[in-house]
């Protein structure tokens, strides 16, 4: 057993040392193909070397030698890495892979390597001159200062003098840089980045000869170096030898072609050398190479100023501005790109001003309620340019950019002002001033009246059908044009251009106890009115031999030149209550009308609703005074005057209103309490009145045109005898039905018990009577 041990413990050792064996023979392989220049293979065999060794030191530094002489400074940092894992006393691991950092921007972690280098070997010079330079990529002159000191301190000679005037160069320190730059030289005569640190600083200096001295030298040292080119070229920029200056840079093109540097500064030559064209083409190819190089644009844009091409200008200047947004040089430049833009876009147009509230045709008048104290003002500008203020009335306004232009809403004081100035200025103090004129207009509501179905005063609405839909008419009243009449939220048919339209509309009404219209004016004053559906005269329209009955009450009291009364009120409001208790669809109730107005109301008012509702049965009944003048009866509107019959009402005139509308009509009763009626529109019966049967068809559907007038208020009494008799026969009829006949023997009966001059009953002279009748249809 104790041998079976020893002899796995040999195999192991073996194995061992057969990848030890393998491992170096792939690192050997590597050291050839470094000397046949054959980088990528030499890595792969550094690559197996580390797997069969993990610990391989030497394979990862070498390795890491190649990443780095290859560019590749991420991998060349890894191996590094690797290596100090495995060995972390050898300085120079910590300075290759602070150099690998550096490279590679990690100026943080390079400083730490670099420090830790200095802790194992206090006296490595590179190490101080690396620390110099990464201090000064850090922005920290005074420590990359300290650093170079170290360095000088340790080995006075070309490159460390050098390294520090550079650092003095950073911090201004212009005399003191010029000393080190000239003990570099005088230490090592052919150096050649000390002779072209000392063209710079002699440029600087405006020493151009001493300049071009080290300049010249820098080129004889370095006839493929671009920096020397690039020193000598700017001290012949210096000294306005353009021409030279562009030579040289040209070199550094065929030197180093891919590099977008040489265009630039050979692009700002040109344009020194007012050589636009040139120089957009060298910018131009800049850009080709970087096209994110936020400097070219700008130069571009610049040169293209200079030979008047605008639109390509500020292409490029808008180009920058995109580019800001990611690029920090862009961030730099944009001020100043934005200056130029603003001055290329100058022009001289002022702002306009469209105020959206203002009248057809005009764009300084606004139509304003009398008696509005604040306006909502509401507009937009246009301008080629940026929008800088809006004022209104000396105010400071907030404005909206939308699209192609600017927005804006104010709440304007209008109190005591009868104008609104408002002034638009923009970017480039292009000034606009608008004066809105307030036209101050009516403010009333308009009125709203239903002509069909007819509407009582109070808004009510007896409808004589059950129908899911109703057609709708009426009427507006007002002082201006309509804008807009809804029933129920739909839009009525009206004639837009017509004053104190009609209108119509078909509405649903099923299930709905009432309808709302909304009519606005072109001043914007609204009336909403709500009409309520009465459904009980449905009811009465069944069973009801006289059809769709209504009445119409002239009840004139308060006169201007006769006395006034207070009978005709009381008279009407009894009637109204008897009749309350009869199949009567709609009364209507006119009070102190004019002759203007009675004239209208009969020949067309009238006219229109009896057609539009299809009236079967109408009573028409007067109260008020009454003049009986020459056979011919009047009744007296309220502003007649005394002894001017041309003044008062001849009920001739209500017969020929009449007639225009007889044929809709079956049956019409004239009842006047005011004075007779005249033979002209009286006719006498010529035979004893019948009894009369509302179930007699004949009673019913033939036509019948009656009068019954008494002398009522001719006789100045304000107490009627006529009315009350009228209105007791209608309350105590136990029947479903009473005639005229019987009320007018009940009533004649009766006036003439009282002494007083027996009324006249008849029919209407002119109008078609076939021998028909008018009943009073009780509801019970």
């Amino acid at each position: 057993m104790k041998h079976l041990s020893l002899l796995i413990v040999f195999t192991a050792m073996f194995g061992i040392g057969l990848k030890s064996q393998k491992a170096k023979d792939y690192y050997k392989t590597a050291q050839d193909f470094i000397e046949a220049q054959r980088f990528e293979d030499a890595i792969a065999q550094y690559s197996k070397a580390v797997e069969l060794e993990p610990d391989y030191v030497d394979a990862y530094i070498e390795r890491a030698q190649m990443y780095k002489r290859l560019g590749d400074y991420k991998s060349a940092v890894d191996d590094y890495e690797r290596a100090i894992t495995f060995d972390d006393n050898e300085e120079e691991f910590y300075y290759w892979a602070a150099e690998a950092h550096y490279q590679l921007g990690n100026y943080d972690k390079a400083l730490v390597h670099v420090k830790k280098c200095i802790e194992e070997k206090s006296r490595y010079l590179e190490a101080y001159i690396l620390q110099t330079k990464i201090h000064v990529e850090q922005n920290d002159y005074n420590k990359a200062l300290d650093a170079a000191n170290e360095a000088v301190d340790l080995r006075k000679n070309e490159q460390t003098l050098y390294q520090r005037g550079l650092v003095y160069e950073l911090l201004d320190k212009t005399i003191e840089a010029q000393a080190d730059f000239d003990d570099a030289i005088s230490k090592y005569n052919d150096y050649l980045p000390a002779h072209i640190a000392m063209s710079r600083i002699n440029l600087k200096m405006d020493n151009t000869t001493k300049a071009l001295h080290h300049a010249d030298k820098a080129v004889e040292l370095g006839p493929k170096s671009t920096a020397a080119f690039e020193a000598r070229s700017a001290v012949n920029a210096e000294n306005l030898q353009y021409a030279a200056a562009i030579d040289d840079i040209s070199k550094n093109i065929l030197l180093d072609k891919n590099n977008d540097k040489w265009y630039m500064v050979r692009g700002q030559y040109y344009m020194d050398f007012a050589q636009y064209m040139n120089a957009i083409n060298d910018f131009t190819k800049a850009i080709n190479i970087d096209k994110k190089n936020a400097n070219a644009y700008y130069k571009r844009a610049y040169a293209y100023e200079q030979i008047q091409n605008f639109e390509k200008a500020i292409s490029d200047y808008e180009k920058l501005t995109a580019l800001s947004e990611y690029d920090a040089k862009a961030r730099k430049l944009l001020d100043q790109a934005n200056k130029r833009l603003f001055e290329l876009n100058r022009e001289t147009n002022s702002p306009e001003i469209l105020v959206e509230n203002t009248t057809p045709n005009s764009n300084s008048n606004i139509n304003v309620p009398k008696n509005k104290e604040e306006l909502t003002l509401r507009g937009n500008i246009k301008d080629e340019s940026e929008l800088k203020t809006l004022t209104i009335n000396d105010r400071e306004i907030q404005f909206i950019k939308k699209d192609d232009h600017y927005e804006f809403v104010d709440d304007v004081d209008i109190d005591d002002t009868n104008m609104v100035s408002i002034t638009a200025i923009d970017v480039y103090d292009n000034v606009q001033n608008l004066t809105v004129n307030l036209i101050r207009t009516e403010i009333d509501a308009p009125e709203v009246a239903i002509l069909a179905p007819i509407a009582s005063d109070n808004g009510e609405i007896y409808l004589d059908h059950d129908s899911p839909s109703l057609y709708v008419e009426g009427k507006i009243k007002d002082e201006s044009a309509i804008t807009s009449i809804l029933v129920n939220g739909v839009s009525a048919s009206y004639r837009m251009d017509e004053v104190n339209p009609k209108f119509s509309a078909n509405i649903d009404i099923m299930n709905k106890n009432k309808f709302t219209v909304k009519v606005v004016d072109r001043y914007g004053n609204e009336k909403v009115k709500d009409f309520y559906l009465n459904r009980e005269a449905i009811a009465l329209s069944e069973n009801n031999p006289m059809g769709k009955t209504w009445v119409v009450f002239i009840e004139n009291s308060n006169y201007s030149s006769f006395a006034s009364l207070e009978g005709p009120g009381k008279d009407v409001s009894l009637m109204r209550g008897s009749l309350a208790g009869y199949k009567i669809h709609n009364i209507i109730h006119k009070k102190d009308m004019t002759k203007k107005e009675m004239e209208r109301f009969f020949s067309i008012e009238l006219r229109d609703l009896v057609k539009s509702n299809q009236v079967n049965s109408l009573m028409v009944w007067y109260a008020g005074h009454g003049k009986f003048i020459n056979e011919t009866g009047y009744w007296i509107p309220v502003d007649a005057k005394r002894d001017d019959e041309f003044t008062y009402f001849n009920i001739n005139a209500l017969r020929a209103s009449m007639q225009a509308y007889s044929n809709q009509i079956t049956h019409t009763l004239v009842i006047t309490d005011a004075c007779e009626s005249g033979p002209t529109f009286y006719q006498a019966m010529r035979s004893e009145m019948k009894e009369r049967s509302c179930n007699d068809w004949e009673a019913t559907k033939f036509k019948s045109a009656q009068v019954f007038s008494s002398a009522g208020y001719e006789l100045a009494v304000d107490n009627s005898q006529f009315t009350r008799t009228f209105s007791n026969v209608l309350d105590n009829n136990p029947n479903s039905c009473i005639p005229i006949e019987n009320i007018v023997e009940k009533v004649s009966t009766a006036v003439a018990k009282n002494n007083q001059q027996k009324p006249k009953f008849g029919k209407i002279a002119g109008l078609e009577d076939e021998n028909g009748t008018f009943f009073f249809m009780s509801k019970d």
